[in-house]
């Protein structure tokens, strides 16, 4: 067949659809709606996923944490037992008084099996000629009563038998998101807990993944929680490497263990995830110090930029998360994007704290490209 690259956006939802050799992906971004059920917005969802026979497999869910005693029940009855990690998020700061939008990964026409860890759901995996595929999240310490950094650290240790158990390892990671509760407040011994555990499982001596640092409460508690995806491929036609920031230093040079993007080439497309990407310097200090404009508009020329640099363009965007210190300064975003002409792409919005106290604005992307058009 010949793979294809389609877009279904309306007002409330987003959708990029690949079409491969024996499955199609769908990258899904819904937005609650306005003056109506907030929970509506999973039946948007629920209702695609069935018209296409597909198997959701990641899920991210942005509002109050209130709200998770009524909502997992309202994405049950719309969607069916859920066999997927979902991931509950509220901005630190954030009021939580409501939802705002809910972003998730689906397949069709593959079958997906679910991974347990001590008797919960936390990931997915499956696979196809070209590469095997896991997906872990809301990974959390069972215990979370201990200091932040033991929690941290059994959390690691948590995904670690998730990826164990189909036969990955950590070194096999390409993306991972980290959601710290009042990560302010201890980002630095955060960052010292990662650094040990991946040069305890050599992940320095190959590929360090793309990650995103927030500061986000759970509905459980516990002061981190977890998102991952790992590819191991079967055949040399599937690479992996690397992609350097033209604009920015290597975050590792100021002791942040994460690469600025990741590339995977597949025979048919190109996909790449660009880390949460702030205001920074290429000297690795805060730009624009008070200034979000002048950060928005940095930080998305820091983007354009990793996405040139790999030959794709705004519109090639799948998904995106875009994170606000202040929900106020949201029409500073959309003045942007006006002014320098961007399409449309799908987009869920947060309110959150970045790594950095004077950080104001935070952006994460993945893209994907089919390589027929690469000339």
């Amino acid at each position: 067949m010949t793979e294809s690259i389609s877009k279904i956006f309306s007002d409330n939802l987003e959708i990029v659809s690949a079409a491969r050799s024996r499955f199609t992906i769908h990258f899904i971004t819904a937005h609650a709606e306005k003056n109506a059920n907030m929970y509506s917005m999973f039946k948007d969802v629920a209702d695609f996923v069935k018209e296409h026979d597909a198997q959701i497999i990641t899920q991210f869910v942005f509002g109050g944490c209130e709200f998770h005693r009524e909502g997992i029940p309202e994405i049950e009855r719309n969607s069916g037992k859920i066999e997927w990690p979902v991931t509950w998020m509220q901005g630190d700061g954030c009021s939580g008084v409501d939802l705002s939008g809910t972003q998730l990964c689906a397949v069709s026409g593959i079958n997906v099996s679910p991974i347990d860890v001590e008797g919960e759901v936390i990931g997915t995996y499956f696979e196809d000629d070209n590469a095997e595929y896991c997906f872990l999240g809301d990974a959390r310490p069972t215990d979370i009563s201990v200091p932040r950094e033991e929690q941290a650290r059994a959390t690691f240790d948590k995904m670690c038998r998730g990826l164990q158990s189909v036969g990955m390892a950590f070194s096999q990671v390409v993306r991972t998101w980290l959601y710290l509760d009042r990560l302010l407040e201890w980002y630095g011994p955060f960052n010292k807990v990662r650094t040990e555990f991946f040069n305890e499982y050599g992940v320095f001596d190959g590929l360090v993944p793309a990650s995103t640092g927030i500061g986000m409460r759970n509905p459980a508690g516990a002061a981190v929680i977890s998102d991952l995806f790992a590819v191991k491929p079967k055949t040399n036609q599937v690479t992996i490497r690397e992609v350097v920031s033209p604009l920015q230093c290597p975050a590792i040079d100021y002791k942040s263990s994460f690469s600025r993007a990741v590339e995977i080439l597949y025979p048919d497309y190109k996909r790449v995830l660009i880390s949460g990407t702030a205001g920074i310097n290429p000297d690795g200090t805060t730009a624009h110090l008070g200034d979000t404009a002048a950060q928005i508009d940095l930080t998305m020329q820091v983007i354009e930029e990793i996405l040139k640099s790999c030959d794709m363009t705004w519109d090639d965007t799948t998904r995106a998360i875009a994170y606000f210190k202040d929900m106020r300064d949201l029409p500073l975003y959309y003045a942007y994007c006006k002014v320098h002409n961007l399409p449309r792409f799908p987009l869920a919005l947060s309110h959150a704290d970045i790594c950095r106290d004077d950080l104001l604005f935070e952006i994460e992307l993945d893209a994907l490209r089919n390589r027929q058009t690469d000339v």
